[in-house]
């Protein structure tokens, strides 16, 4: 079987096929089909399933393109993946449903099936669990939305908040205020806020309280109207803590939590905050439960295989 793949532009095709035409080679070794220039687009030719396929795949990269980013070979990689993971994946449907959430300098985009499901949740839901390993965006995702909100106006301000538990460390005392305390716990989400806003705007923020952090001992007794509240690391939360945060919940409000029960700090015999909430509130309809797997990771590609092999030996 053969298909044509029409192309707008020299500048598309580049943008594309990438550097020294290697999004190119990595879709033919692992499709088993053969990609051949043609003046007026790409020849696609081999078996008709993996054809269609890769014809789908391509017009949902094209669509990326078109958003004025470029296509990395990770872009190509997670698109696989798709297909592997779901022989049916409809590539045109996805196109369609891919939130973009402004950053700076351009877009995020939703990589994986899981990823699409975890943001097209947060956008229905006023409480989503993100669950999952390392490297699947569950907080920076989070935060997208968190601050594509904050943007539309949707919410007057975010808050972020953690357990302060230490991973297996003793990090001694910290010098400073509360904020400087508790800043290093939650240095990887001003990592993502860095990202999608200038330093000097969230600095800004931080100060008129448009963006706050609060270590999450200390959100007992308030009540939290018109935010995007995002609890980060819920793993290591006790069961108290877990339903005093949920129950913080006001009008108009937002709360993610995400977490990975296989990376829990708490001492022994601890309740855990994150496993319980998932056991008594999983019957909940109005409350989401998203899990992400190995396949939507979106670091790199070692992380997803070192994911894997600890899985197995888990098992094992």
């Amino acid at each position: 079987m053969e298909k044509i793949i029409f192309l707008n532009s020299l500048q598309d095709e580049q943008v594309l096929f990438g550097r020294y035409d290697q999004n190119l080679k990595l879709i033919e070794a692992e499709m088993g089909v053969k990609l051949i220039r043609t003046e007026s687009g790409l020849k696609v030719i081999g078996e008709d399933g993996p054809v269609e396929k890769v014809g789908e795949m391509m017009e949902y990269l094209l669509s990326i393109v078109a958003d004025g980013r470029d296509i990395k070979k990770r872009d190509v990689i997670y698109a696989i993946q798709l297909i592997r993971s779901d022989a049916e994946i409809d590539f045109k449907r996805l196109a369609k449903k891919r939130i973009q959430l402004p950053i700076r300098g351009g877009v995020i985009t939703p990589k994986t099936k899981g990823q699409i499901e975890y943001v097209e949740a947060i956008r229905q839901y006023d409480i989503v669990f993100g669950i999952g390993p390392a490297g699947t965006g569950k907080t920076y995702l989070a935060i997208a939305m968190a601050v594509n909100a904050l943007k539309k106006g949707i919410v007057r301000r975010i808050i972020l908040t953690r357990p302060a538990i230490e991973a297996g460390e003793n990090l001694g005392f910290l010098p400073g205020d509360m904020v400087e305390k508790v800043t290093p716990y939650l240095r990887p989400m001003y990592d993502a806020l860095y990202e999608m806003i200038d330093p000097e705007k969230v600095e800004q923020y931080t100060e008129q309280g448009i963006i706050e952090i609060a270590p999450l001992a200390f959100m007992r007794g308030r009540t939290l109207n018109e935010a995007f509240i995002i609890l980060d690391e819920a793993q290591n939360s006790t069961a108290y803590q877990m339903k005093m945060f949920l129950t913080r919940l006001g009008f108009d409000s937002k709360a993610v939590i995400t977490g990975d029960p296989t990376q829990s700090d708490l001492p022994k015999g601890a309740a855990n905050g994150l496993a319980e909430a998932e056991r008594v509130l999983r019957p909940i309809e109005d409350i989401k439960f998203i899990t992400l797997t190995g396949d939507d990771v979106v670091r790199h590609e070692l992380v997803q295989k070192i994911i894997e092999a600890y899985e197995r030996a888990d098992k094992a």
